[in-house]
């Protein structure tokens, strides 16, 4: 059933994901220079140019893979309980987000003297998602009983 509340769920995540690409994450100041993170990773704007600086692709391929497993998730209406172990799935690898979101500024703060850290508003959105994934989890369960309860009526 595509038009069930458990879809807008997984559309918003995917939209989110989606948004977490192309949005910093947070602001570092280290020195007296200003820092941008995003899931692409750390860079600098000189001249014109943003150089990036410290790598962090993993978090772009994760990123990317959240948003297309809630995609596939909203077509796999009809296998829920397939839908129910990607979506647990799918709030694992956020979690992981968080993971490797909190290694890469801890291992870019051992490698600097101080830094100040500004989180964006972008840095939220997975915790958004996580919520909404656990949200489509339980209307997916419920979609299940209640079809489970309809086929032992017959």
């Amino acid at each position: 059933m595509i038009q069930r509340i458990q879809t807008v769920y997984l559309l918003i995540i995917v939209i989110l994901m989606i948004t977490t690409l192309f949005l910093p994450l947070a602001n570092l100041m280290i020195g007296n220079s200003y820092f941008t993170f995003d899931v692409t990773g750390l860079s600098a704007a000189t001249n014109d140019q943003i150089e990036l600086i410290y790598p962090s692709w993993a978090l772009f391929a994760l990123s990317a893979i959240i948003a297309l497993i809630a995609m596939i998730t909203i077509f796999l209406f009809r296998k829920r309980i397939l839908q129910i172990r990607l979506c647990i799935f799918n709030a694992i690898l956020l979690l992981g987000f968080y993971g490797l979101f909190i290694y890469q500024i801890w291992d870019i703060k051992q490698t600097v003297d101080s830094m100040e850290f500004f989180g964006k508003i972008a840095l939220t959105f997975p915790l958004i998602c996580l919520i909404l994934n656990y949200l489509a989890i339980r209307n997916i369960g419920a979609d299940e009983v209640l079809v489970r309860s309809l086929d032992r009526l017959r």
